[in-house]
């Protein structure tokens, strides 16, 4: 349950990814059982937005080529697919799957590139909250989901790894109706743990050969860590990854929910580690996004006043005019709607704003800053 291979894998090049990836598969002998001859094979990989592999947003390519040439090796049918952020429609699937080096993939292996714009709703009784959702149909059709992740920071979740990616199996713009529906983290992680069980990939693999710090997922700094990590149990990937980003797992509500329902152990003496392990990798703690500390004023301020202080004094988006090219994205993604335009550019209501930070996330020229309140020094010390 608790299995994880790390392997070093220092750059992208194709030979050395190749050779990293078919260690990962093939430390975990029970995947390759499951892969029957014919099987088809959904490659979830995480295509947050129209960014070059180069700009650490979305899983290299070089990595979903390897793992669709080992799957291919096994007479399996991969799939490569996504719904990113904005209009769930064929248009917007080229172009990010073209940005993010998933169409040159696909010519170079002749895998399948999914332009299934069709959504199902499906019933999980055994979800905590989310009995009922709405899914890409791709998700239906083939036989095992790969979760095909990239390590990065999250400006709502703190960190977004195996678990998170999983939250691009709900279509578009759908999902900002999720972000408004479930609008604070630890309502929003058991959604995610929620779909995360529904989808049940049977492999999960996370990028860390470059990852992203500070104000991810897609405004923050790329960070080199040179490894791949895998699993059955994204769970307990999610912790290993955490740890290697120094990253306390009680600042990753999805670790905590996943903890809670016994899916996974945040004492990484529980994780089974082969590969490289913890005492072999030095990485520098990852910077944390600016909108962390008072999303989790816990135990840091009197209980009576944790309400008064996230409402009033957390982190908020700032829209930096200037770089802005007024495309609307900022608009379109708000799950509250609460931006409009005014002379070609974005003014926010922030009194209703839910701190989803969509607006930052989905911004093509990083246009939306992440502020802290000025008491956060008062309050905070940082």
């Amino acid at each position: 349950m608790n299995k994880i291979h790390i392997t070093r894998c220092e750059e992208y090049d194709y030979a050395m990814v190749e050779k990293a990836v078919a260690e990962c598969f093939d430390a975990v002998p029970e995947v390759k059982a499951k892969l029957f001859k014919g099987a088809k094979v959904l490659v979830k990989t995480n295509l947050l937005m129209r960014k070059s592999p180069e700009e650490a947003v979305t899983t290299h390519p070089v990595v979903i080529e390897a793992i669709v040439r080992y799957l291919q090796a096994l007479d399996c049918q991969p799939i490569i697919g996504d719904s990113p952020g904005g209009p769930f429609n064929e248009w917007n699937l080229k172009g990010v799957y073209k940005a993010a080096g998933m169409t040159a993939v696909a010519e170079k292996t002749g895998c399948g590139l999914n332009y299934d714009t069709s959504v199902v709703e499906v019933h999980n009784e055994k979800a905590k909250l989310l009995k009922t959702m709405q899914i890409i149909k791709i998700v239906q059709d083939v036989d095992f989901v790969i979760s095909a992740a990239k390590l990065k920071t999250h400006g709502m979740m703190t960190y977004t790894g195996a678990v998170k990616n999983l939250f691009g199996v709900i279509p578009g713009i759908i999902k900002a109706d999720y972000h408004l529906k479930m609008n604070n983290t630890e309502n929003f992680a058991e959604h995610l743990v929620d779909i995360c069980e529904y989808v049940n990939p049977i492999f999960s693999i996370i990028d860390a050969v470059d990852g992203m710090e500070g104000d991810g997922p897609s405004s923050g700094i790329k960070r080199h860590v040179g490894l791949l990590m895998a699993s059955t149990n994204p769970h307990a990937l999610d912790v290993a990854a955490s740890k290697v980003a120094g990253i306390n797992h009680a600042l990753i509500p999805t670790l905590v929910a996943a903890e809670n329902r016994g899916l996974t152990s945040s004492d990484h003496a529980k994780l089974e580690i082969s590969g490289v392990g913890f005492d072999q990798i030095e990485v520098e703690p990852f910077k944390l996004p600016t909108s962390i500390n008072v999303n989790f004023v816990g135990g840091r301020v009197p209980k009576f006043m944790e309400k008064f202080v996230i409402n009033n004094f957390r982190s908020q988006p700032v829209f930096n005019h200037e770089k802005c090219i007024g495309c609307e994205d900022c608009k379109r993604s708000c799950p509250p709607d609460i931006i409009k335009m005014e002379n070609g550019r974005p003014v926010p209501d922030l009194n209703k704003c839910i701190r989803c930070f969509c607006c930052h996330e989905l911004c093509p020229v990083k246009a939306v800053d992440i502020k802290k309140h000025w008491l956060h020094e008062k309050l905070f010390g940082q």
